[in-house]
């Protein structure tokens, strides 16, 4: 199952080992245009339903709960100052389930997984421009600046006209439909390729290690990689989730730690040495259990 996800990520390792790419044109490409263009057309195109919508709503604000305070009680136990507090709730709360999380749920579960993961990764868009802001730097956050972060990403927006033009029964030419359909089919194998040389070189991985870094480490790895996934369990089963939408959400829930999380991290000083490798070895051990997940789950 993960061999096609895999090539595009050794691809970019390569690339990135052998020819010291550089991967910031095309993050800009990916982000600004192929991810639009894939949420534009698959919520306009989406078989999902409105309990799809509710449900997956409230699952993500509860586990979003539910992992933050598990951040809060263990960063207490293990006496973490206010930047390994800080990235240990980045850790914990915000998932890969963009560049990773979508290729991944078309493969495993086909176009109706993805149609159901749509509206769960455009809600995380959006948590992570606000709450995760919040979480990275409390005492610098603003709802302004949150709120502008939010309506700076294109993506935001391809979902709003897509919803209206679906809501009207607006359909688009079948010339131009097919022009945003290869667009977002070119989305997957560029974020993987993108995320293996990401995957490579994590930023911050050479500092030495610290007392208080060393258990934020270990602690994010314990509730990435084991408690995010029962909880998530735990909530869908309460929700009383079923059919498809079950295993889509658990599987995103489950992802490695957010390319973002380190972005954050960096940017206010929310101990990125520890985030870097939490993404790295959440991301590498992921491709392990993943798999078995998917078809526990399905």
């Amino acid at each position: 199952m993960f061999l096609p996800i895999s090539l595009p990520v050794i691809g970019g390792i390569l690339l990135k080992h052998f020819k010291d790419w550089d991967t910031r044109p095309l993050s800009a490409f990916s982000l600004y245009i192929l991810s639009p263009a894939l949420i534009f057309h698959t919520l306009l195109h989406a078989e999902i339903t409105w309990t799809d919508v509710t449900s997956t709503f409230w699952f993500s604000i509860l586990n979003l709960i539910a992992l933050w305070a598990l951040a809060e009680i263990i960063s207490r136990i293990f006496g973490l100052g206010a930047p390994e507090k800080a990235g240990l709730t980045l850790v914990s709360t915000f998932t890969n389930c963009v560049n990773y999380g979508l290729p991944l749920v078309l493969l495993a579960f086909g176009q109706l997984g993805l149609d159901k993961a749509s509206v769960y990764v455009i809600g995380q868009m959006i948590i992570v421009n606000t709450v995760g802001i919040f979480f990275a730097a409390r005492s610098e956050f603003t709802v302004k600046n949150a709120m502008l972060s939010v309506f700076r990403m294109p993506t935001i927006y391809a979902a709003v006209i897509a919803v209206i033009m679906r809501s009207s029964g607006i359909s688009l030419p079948d010339a131009l439909d097919g022009g945003v359909s290869m667009m977002a089919t070119g989305y997957s194998p560029i974020v993987l390729a993108i995320l293996g040389a990401q995957m490579l070189r994590p930023k911050g991985d050479t500092a030495p290690w610290q007392s208080n870094v060393r258990k934020a480490f270990w602690a994010g790895l314990v509730v990435r990689l084991v408690a995010a996934p029962i909880l998530a369990w735990l909530i869908l089963k309460a929700l009383q989730v079923e059919g498809t939408l079950f295993p889509v959400l658990l599987i995103l829930a489950s992802m490695p730690t957010a390319v973002n999380a380190v972005i954050l991290a960096e940017q206010f000083g929310a101990s990125p040495q520890f985030v870097s490798r939490c993404i790295l070895w959440t991301t590498a051990v992921s491709m392990v259990f993943l798999p078995i997940m998917i078809v526990m789950s399905s």
